[in-house]
């Protein structure tokens, strides 16, 4: 592995290594199809060939758009082999953020799924017709009567290769050979938090140098299995299936469709996870709704094993030695509870799960450390390619994200921002040296935009975005995100937005689960219509205020939640209120919903507002909503007036 500087010469090696280890496997109609390490090769040499007959040359970029697909790892490294880069366009995004992508990255060829994005292209064709110049499918359903000329399917590109390449029989072998480490192999959306997505460009050098790093902390090996599901335009998902995939030879799984990604996880019972947090977060909550939904003996005992799991979990953060009573209760806990319960959720062969890309709440991280599952935080962003800091086996504390990996430094600014440096460190951002030199800075130092501070241990906290650590009037210091976390934890809330800083007193925005809701409001015979009917129940006021206090029971008394709302409305991505891996975009819900952060702080217990309802039609109307306003003011306290 050693000599290989790139991820296609690490793909030639494990062909050679062992060519008939399944490499992907894909979910098909029910029936796990398998492709091999040899089968990979061969139809990226047949793909690579055929982009290069269609004119793909060295140092220009392709697009690709849809679900986790063995075609989009063909793809990837097609380009790659001929020294071009990919970049990744979630397959949720709305025409406005395909073309902003497409144009700003000046791709060529288009790489897309199915029927969807092949339409979402056309929308935008005659803004891209002058750079774009095909449009490749892989899922022809649909597509039979389309006549636009630019449009070829994947298996007509790879027939393309394999003419090309009985006129050129060496040029598939010559082009991997002539890459090279500092070659760009993905040019990567950063999450857009507080401004559009800069487009990130990540060498084949940093991709190895995270799987290095990360596979020397925890030793992956060929024969583990990883399931994934998450958007391969995403550089976590980048991170683990592709760079690691390829360094160590480990097989690929994908899902069937999106709907059945847990009953497929569960089906191949994989060895290594990694989740934003908003994936482990809904385990949690469909678990806890279950438990309600069982008997009053099942509810006894899975409360018991997880007073157990908790007090067990506890000591060995602590690192304390587990006495024979603990070590007795926690395998009591496991053959009675929690092993069934793991199976249900495709864990029970777990070794390594991971999360990152965001905070995850203190409460739900000890619940599946409870469970015995071994969940390490990890922390990196786009620019680090993925993690650069994570836990230890056996050094895990939930409220720090580890120590750094081999490889990587980090630092703290004199003004508390965490600063990394090493080689998975990217290279520039694409076409933009401004933005470029705000965040590289001398010595290759890269500016993360994160507050944090280390520990005694050495482990690296982070406390928020820097932009986002709040300071309340008493001088209090406190994160959001933090609280936000908090209030997650329960099964009720899906997502929470809170407020202080320059207000007097901290207020949060928030919004139901509405499929948890709805299933305890059908429990209680609550009838209800619509989100909006549900979320302004008087009864759904209370579940939430209950949850609400309860995070403010763990809050000193300067940050705690005054007053809140329930949305009307889910946070969307679509209406740019949160990231695509479902960060909330704190500064563009500040403007938006002024007017309801303005009522937060006033002294009415409701605000009226008008809102767009779109129906099932797609008829359009105006409503008029009157939102309710909970206060939690202690009666001896008195609100600061604006």
């Amino acid at each position: 592995m050693a000599t290989a500087e790139t991820l296609p010469q690490l793909l030639l090696e494990n062909a050679r290594r062992f060519p008939q280890k399944v490499a992907l496997r894909e979910k098909r109609f029910g029936i796990w199809q398998t492709i091999t390490w040899s089968e990979v090769g061969r139809r990226v040499k047949d793909f690579s060939l055929g982009l290069a007959a269609m004119g793909l040359e060295k140092g220009q970029n392709i697009a690709i758009i849809g679900d986790n697909r063995p075609e989009w790892i063909i793809a990837e490294l097609s380009a790659q082999v001929l020294g071009c880069a990919s970049i990744g366009v979630y397959q949720d995004s709305v025409v406005e953020e395909v073309r902003y992508i497409v144009t700003n990255a000046d791709v060529r060829y288009l790489v897309v799924e199915d029927q969807e994005q092949v339409d979402k292209v056309i929308e935008l064709w005659d803004a891209l017709r002058e750079t774009v110049q095909s449009i490749i499918y892989y899922d022809p359903r649909g597509l039979r009567n389309y006549d636009l000329a630019e449009l070829i399917s994947f298996p007509a590109v790879e027939t393309m290769g394999r003419e090309f390449a009985e006129q050129n029989p060496t040029h598939f072998e010559e082009s991997i050979s002539a890459g090279r480490g500092e070659d760009i192999a993905i040019v990567s959306t950063t999450s857009g938090t507080t401004s559009r997505p800069k487009l990130a460009c990540i060498t084949h050098a940093n991709l190895i140098a995270m799987a290095e790093g990360l596979t020397a902390v925890d030793a992956f090996q060929a024969h583990h299995e990883f399931v994934s599901f998450l958007p391969l335009s995403w550089i976590g998902e980048q991170m683990i299936s592709v760079s690691c995939g390829l360094y160590v030879g480990f097989a690929l799984n994908f899902p069937e469709e999106p709907e059945t990604t847990a009953q497929d996880i569960r089906e191949i019972g994989p060895h290594i996870m990694f989740a934003p947090p908003r994936i482990w977060e809904n385990m949690v909550s469909n678990v806890q709704v279950k438990m309600e939904d069982s008997g009053w003996l099942k509810r006894r005992l899975f409360a018991l094993a997880l007073a157990w799991g908790t007090q067990i979990a506890d000591a060995k953060f602590q690192g304390e030695s587990l006495t024979l009573w603990q070590s007795m209760r926690e395998r009591l806990a496991q053959v009675l509870v929690f092993s069934n319960l793991l199976d249900q959720l495709g864990l029970r062969r777990i070794r390594w799960a991971y999360t990152g890309g965001a905070a995850l709440g203190p409460d739900v991280f000890r619940f599946f450390h409870a469970l015995g599952i071994n969940l390490k935080q990890g922390y990196g962003q786009t620019e680090t390619t993925g993690i650069c800091v994570i836990h230890r086996d056996g050094d895990i504390k939930f409220q720090t994200v580890g120590l750094p990996v081999p490889g990587a430094e980090v630092s703290i600014a004199s003004d508390g921002e965490i600063l990394a440096k090493g080689t998975m460190c990217f290279r520039q951002y694409y076409r933009d040296p401004v933005a470029t030199r705000n965040t590289l800075l001398d010595e290759g130092w890269v500016k993360t935009g994160d507050a944090g501070y280390f520990d005694d241990d050495g482990h690296l906290i982070v406390i928020d975005r820097v932009s986002d650590v709040m300071q309340l009037h008493d001088g209090t210091t406190f994160s959001p995100q933090f609280i936000e976390n908090k209030l997650k934890f329960s099964q009720y809330i899906r997502e929470a937005v809170v407020f202080g800083g320059d207000f007097p007193f901290v207020t949060a925005m928030i919004n139901i689960d509405f499929g948890n809701v709805g299933k305890w409001a059908e429990n209680h015979h609550l009838s209800y219509t619509t989100y909006t009917d549900l979320a302004q129940k008087q009864e759904v006021y209370e579940i939430i205020r209950g949850a609400v206090e309860q995070t403010n029971d763990d809050l000193p008394p300067a940050a705690r939640i005054r007053r809140f709302l329930l949305l009307h409305k889910e946070l969307d991505a679509d209406d740019a209120e949160l990231t695509r891996t479902r960060k909330v975009r704190r500064g563009f819900i500040h403007d938006r919903y002024g007017e309801l952060i303005d009522a937060l702080y006033g002294n009415e217990d409701s605000i009226q507002i008008l809102t767009d309802i779109t129906y099932q039609d797609g008829s359009k109307a105006k409503l008029e909503i009157a939102l309710r306003i909970e206060d939690l003011t202690p009666a001896e306290a008195e609100l600061v007036p604006e």
